[in-house]
């Protein structure tokens, strides 16, 4: 048995170095061929497909964000006043809290008060070309351009318009030096008399081109007696024109109209009547005295007949006087009202019992 294992033993050392040596080379091989294999599968394979190019999905746009939109209106008011004393000599020196101002009976906040040196004015002057004025038209033109001369200050305009048989505007707003000589190139004209539509194009004017803050101001030298528009309705056939009560009636359903237009806008009016106690001779040429006072009295102005032509500077120099001496009074109306309805307002000085306060009506807001 001893034997056989030390045989056994023998073989196995005898055979073992022989196996060692295969394994071993069998190794080497593997390691030697195994990249081989690798790199042969490798290139063997499809190439890889392209990398996607990521493109990013744009942002979408948000959606507006819902604000609630405040609109704001103004409804700052502007109201010319003028205080006189018993003599009709103005009253200066008042203070805001010496007036007190309503609209359709409810109490106003004043929330300026401006002094009547301050404030600029924009004065558009309407002087008679037509052949009503035709023997006094040169004094008229004088005394109206001295006046311009006199009422503006630096920072003022004056516009001028003829009234003719159309209305005509001559002189857009300027100084008072070239608005008076402007003034002066006019001459008398031989035809009817287009008075409403001629103070309508000078409301027209002051409504567009005055700002905010500026006093708006009529003068018209005139008998107030429109026969352009009674004419133009006679040469259409409209022969019931031809009588006075007709024509009666239609200038005093156009004063309305005019005086709706001229409310609208905050101007003040004046009017000087040179035809003086002659106007009475003609009943429609009275009636329009009266429209012009109407007009006057719902704008806060005044309407002038002096006795006779040498009257006229006296006149025009006390309307200046006015109009130098006037107070702007604004306020914010509290009215949230849509409507378009006329507002009525009243100014008063309850601490000066004793003065005349004028102003105008009221107004119509705007839409």
């Amino acid at each position: 048995m001893k034997g056989w294992l030390m045989d056994l033993t023998k073989s196995i050392r005898g055979v073992l170095p022989a196996v060692l040596s295969a394994l071993a080379f069998f190794f080497c091989v593997t390691i030697l061929v195994s990249p081989l294999a690798v790199a042969q599968k490798v290139k063997q394979l499809p190439p890889p497909p392209p990398t996607p190019i990521y493109k990013p999905k744009p942002t979408p746009t948000p959606a507006p964000e819902e604000l609630d939109v405040v609109r704001v209106t103004s409804n700052l008011i502007a109201v010319p006043v003028s205080v006189t004393d018993a003599n009709g000599q103005p009253v200066l020196g008042l203070t805001a809290n010496e007036f007190r101002i309503e609209e359709d009976g409810r109490t106003q906040q004043i929330a300026q008060l401006g002094d009547p040196e301050q404030i600029p004015l924009d004065i558009a002057l309407l002087i008679d070309v037509s052949a009503s004025v035709d023997a006094r038209f040169a004094f008229e033109q004088k005394a109206a351009a001295d006046f311009l001369r006199q009422v503006l200050k630096p920072g003022d305009r004056a516009t001028v318009f003829a009234i003719d048989a159309t209305a005509r505007h001559i002189q857009p707003f300027t100084d008072a030096e070239r608005a008076a000589t402007r003034l002066m190139t006019l001459t008398a004209a031989k035809g009817f008399t287009a008075f409403f539509d001629s103070l309508l194009a000078a409301e027209k004017y002051l409504d567009a081109n005055s700002s905010q803050g500026r006093r708006r101001v009529i003068v018209v030298l005139s008998d107030g007696d429109d026969t352009a528009r009674i004419n133009n309705l006679y040469n259409r056939g409209n022969t019931q024109f031809s009588q006075m009560e007709n024509q009666v009636r239609f200038i005093e359903r156009n004063q309305s109209e005019v005086l709706r237009e001229i409310q609208r806008s905050e101007v003040t009016f004046y009017s000087i009547n040179p035809s003086g106690n002659t106007m009475h001779l003609n009943v429609r040429v009275a009636r329009a005295q009266k429209g012009m006072e109407r007009l006057a009295a719902a704008t806060g102005g005044a309407a002038f007949i002096p006795p006779d032509e040498a009257n006229l500077p006296a006149i025009f120099q006390r309307i200046a006087s006015e109009i130098r001496s006037q107070y702007l009074i604004q306020y914010y109306s509290d009215n949230k009202s849509d409507a378009v309805a006329f507002r009525r307002i009243n100014v008063s000085a309850p601490t000066r019992p004793q003065v005349r306060v004028r102003a105008r009506e009221g107004y119509f807001p705007k839409k």
